[in-house]
């Protein structure tokens, strides 16, 4: 039987790191055969004597907490894997709570040969409570705020571009090296272009499932999605071939608004392009808006979602082009 090591960068998760723990406690495989990691960037919080009280209740459980002095994710993970002992490294956070079977299935997929990395999907559910969070997390698992990112809504079972907290043999990372640390996020992506271009397969399982928690304030997922867009040009400075329609829409949808506006100095046309462009995007938002909000009986999904959209993709965007033209 293979022995897995669960590895999980964390930073000031007291809410949330014992549900985590507590659902690593629950899997149907064997408790001898797993070794919970967790590099922990100096939380400030009460975060490491929530895991103190975790290890005192539930001894059978190995748990490991090691410091990751850069507080940066792409480090934590490559701290964690130098002192992983398992021939299986699951990749998790501090965010998600997998279910029962999440590792059994993993070690069953990697075992039959599927992928050389192996991931599952995000159930996503509110990080807060009150309208914004529930928007939030209902345009996160939305195809007009994700694209084709299939690991938040995909039922069918294939071979992706990359997957979220992936899991693969610890000997994969002596043939493609760790995670890039000069990448504060899109390290996951990153690691996964390597392996494709490696000749390695990654493959979704959508009977692999994890609960995600979204961000809960407007204001929070604005900055993650300027991290993601900001990062996403410095990776893709290294291979430029593997931008997605998805990433390339935002910016081009913003640098289209700009350029309209300019020309519709010299040329009165372009304000009406301007316009209908701008009514177009507005009415698509609101159909998306009135769809979920019938769906999930609750009207303040009908500007919720939209509004969570809306700054999902503007601070993408963004930040995407304001990366082409600022090196890290």
């Amino acid at each position: 039987m293979s022995t897995v090591s669960i590895i999980v960068p964390c930073y000031n998760e007291q809410n949330t790191i014992c549900l985590l723990l507590d659902a690593l406690y629950a899997q149907d495989y064997p408790r001898s055969e797993i070794g919970v990691i967790i590099a922990d960037g100096l939380s400030t919080d009460r975060t490491r004597e929530e895991i103190v009280s975790f290890q005192a209740s539930h001894p059978d459980l190995s748990v490991l907490t090691i410091d990751n002095l850069d507080r940066t994710i792409p480090t934590g993970l490559n701290r964690a894997i130098e002192v992983a002992q398992g021939d299986i490294i699951v990749r998790l956070d501090a965010h998600s709570i997998p279910r029962p079977d999440y590792v059994s299935r993993i070690v069953k997929a990697l075992e039959s040969g599927l992928g050389d990395n192996v991931g599952g999907i995000w159930e996503i559910q509110p990080g807060g409570n009150g309208w914004q969070a529930n928007s939030i997390s209902k345009a996160a698992a939305h195809v007009l705020g994700v694209g084709d990112a299939l690991y938040r809504y995909t039922n069918h079972a294939q071979i992706v571009d990359t997957v979220p907290f992936g899991a693969f043999y610890r000997s994969l990372i002596d043939q493609i090296g760790p995670y890039d640390e000069a990448l504060l996020t899109n390290e996951d992506y990153e690691f996964n272009t390597r392996l494709r271009k490696a000749g390695g397969t990654i493959w979704l399982d959508p009977s692999i499932r994890s609960i995600y928690f979204a961000r809960s304030t407007y204001r929070e997922l604005a900055n993650q999605y300027w991290r993601y867009g900001y990062w996403k040009t410095q990776m893709l400075r290294r291979y430029p071939d593997t931008i997605k329609w998805r990433q390339a829409l935002p910016p081009l949808f913003i640098l289209s608004l700009a350029a309209l506006l300019i020309l519709a100095v010299w040329f009165p046309i372009a304000i009406w392009i301007l316009l209908a462009e701008v009514m177009i995007y507005t009415l698509v938002l609101l159909m998306v808006g009135i769809q979920l909000s019938i769906k999930h009986r609750d009207p303040a999904l009908l500007m919720g979602v939209p509004l969570a959209i809306v700054t999902m993709h503007f601070s993408w965007g963004s930040a995407f082009l304001r990366g082409m033209f600022k090196k890290a």
